[in-house]
This record gives C-alpha cells, sequence and structure tokens, in this order.
C-alpha cells in the first residue's frame, strides 16, 4: 500500500533500526578512513538495496519523481550510511522521469554535507546524477562548473557525476578540462577522484588519454596519476611514471 513519502521515510528508519547488526564480522566503518559522525548499521548493501525495491514497488503508482526526491531528501539528513542510501536507491528508480530541476536539490544535499562521506557523494553521481547528464548531456558542463565549489563533495561530484558518459566517450572535452582545474587541489579524495574519472575516459579512448598525462604530467598530482594509468600494460604504466616525473612539482 503506498504512502506519503514522509511515512514511508519514517518506516524506512524504522525497518533499519530493526535490522541493525553489532560490528562483527561485518563492519561498514573499515571502509572510512575518517567517518565523522558517520553512523552505520551493518546491514550490507544488499539489503539495503531489497528494502529500496520494495518501498519503491509499493508506491510505484502512487508517486512521482518529486515525491521519490521528497522521500530521499527527508532520509538523506540522517547521520546513518544506509538511511541515506535507501532514499538514494528508491529515488534511482525514477529515473526516466528525472528532469534538471533536480540538480539544485542533489547539490544542495552534497554542499549541505549530508553526503559527507565518499559512498554517498559516489551514489549520489552513479545513480542520480550521471544517468541525468547521460540522458541530458548538455547538463555536463553545468555539472562541470562545480569543480569550483569551495565544499570538497560538490567538487568530487563534479567530475565523478561525469563518469558515466566518459565511459561513452561523450563530453570528454568537459571531462579533461575539469581534471586539469582539479589537479590543484590539495583534497586526497578529489585526487583519488579525478584519477579515477581520467582512467574510465580513457576505455573510449586510451590515446588521448596517454596524451593528456605526457602533456601535464607535471602539474598531476602522483595519486591522481596512480589511479589514471591502472589500465595500460604494466611497461606503459611505468613509461608513464617516468615521463611524467622528471619535472613534477608534488
Amino acid at each position: 500500500m503506498a504512502s506519503s513519502p514522509a511515512q514511508a521515510a519514517r518506516e524506512a528508519k524504522r525497518a533499519l533500526v530493526r535490522l541493525a547488526r553489532p560490528a562483527g564480522a561485518f563492519d561498514a566503518s573499515r571502509y572510512f578512513r575518517d567517518a565523522g559522525g558517520l553512523g552505520f548499521y551493518n546491514i550490507g548493501a544488499d539489503r539495503v538495496r531489497a528494502m529500496a525495491r520494495e518501498i519503491a514497488r509499493n508506491n510505484q503508482e502512487a508517486w512521482s519523481v518529486d515525491a521519490a526526491c521528497a522521500f530521499a531528501s527527508a532520509l538523506i539528513t540522517d547521520r546513518h550510511l544506509e538511511v541515506k542510501g535507501i532514499g538514494i536507491e528508491v529515488l534511482a528508480r525514477y529515473r526516466r522521469q528525472f528532469t534538471p530541476a533536480l540538480l539544485p536539490v542533489w547539490k544542495g544535499w552534497l554542499a549541505r554535507n549530508h553526503s559527507a562521506n565518499w559512498a554517498t557523494t559516489d551514489a549520489i553521481c552513479g545513480l542520480l546524477i550521471g544517468p541525468l547528464v547521460a540522458g541530458r548531456p548538455q547538463l555536463a558542463a553545468g555539472v562541470a562548473r562545480w569543480s569550483a565549489d569551495r565544499n570538497m563533495w560538490v567538487r568530487r561530484a563534479s567530475i565523478v557525476g561525469l563518469i558515466p558518459i566518459a565511459r561513452r566517450g561523450i563530453a570528454l572535452d568537459i571531462l579533461y578540462r575539469t581534471a586539469r582545474k582539479l589537479h590543484r587541489d590539495e583534497e586526497d579524495l578529489i585526487q583519488k577522484a579525478v584519477g579515477w574519472a581520467l582512467r574510465e575516459a580513457g576505455k573510449s579512448d586510451m590515446e588521448r588519454l596517454e596524451r593528456y598525462l605526457r602533456a601535464n604530467g607535471p602539474t598531476i598530482p602522483r595519486t591522481t596519476l596512480r589511479y589514471a594509468i591502472e589500465r595500460f600494460p604494466p611497461r606503459k604504466r611505468k613509461q608513464l611514471l617516468l615521463a611524467t616525473r622528471e619535472t613534477h612539482g608534488h
């Protein structure tokens, strides 16, 4: 039976509390070097996805994408990783109805630190921002402009949100331009994200990735570089590490 978004959000939280397990064989916190105030129910991603499927199925007739977004907005502020995750997973099931008007909502979650960990940020990027931009590549430039934001999670999303289209060789100019801007970023989680995005961009054009790395080597943090070259053969990786080290400033 369908519920209002607020009612469904309360029920989802109660269900997660009932399923909570102490950190034992599975301790989610070990994946987060600095979890800050993040809480964990330790129930695992499969259980979260199954709950999200059921909530979406129960409300699919009654809810619009805006109702699903209201549900997610009610959960994203909770400090527990799994609560945030259920909201994102349910909203992701409405991706065919996504519109550009949702982007500022998602950016707001990031900017207000409701995503304040890499897993929630990357779920927002991979399940929400990425599919919207994939359907409307003209939005890529706007997402890329988030790279100048003072909030680290918004900056991470500026490039991770472009990964789904980069894998298909779309908007590569925008991705490479964004990567270049972010090379100055001191945050480890940004350097890793940029390397990941470059590696994925290389799937559609490895030669372009190699040219980019050789041309920009001295400005690229070593963390970024190591992620970016992972898919090259070992010999090529070694060459690129050497070629970019000679005048490396980091």
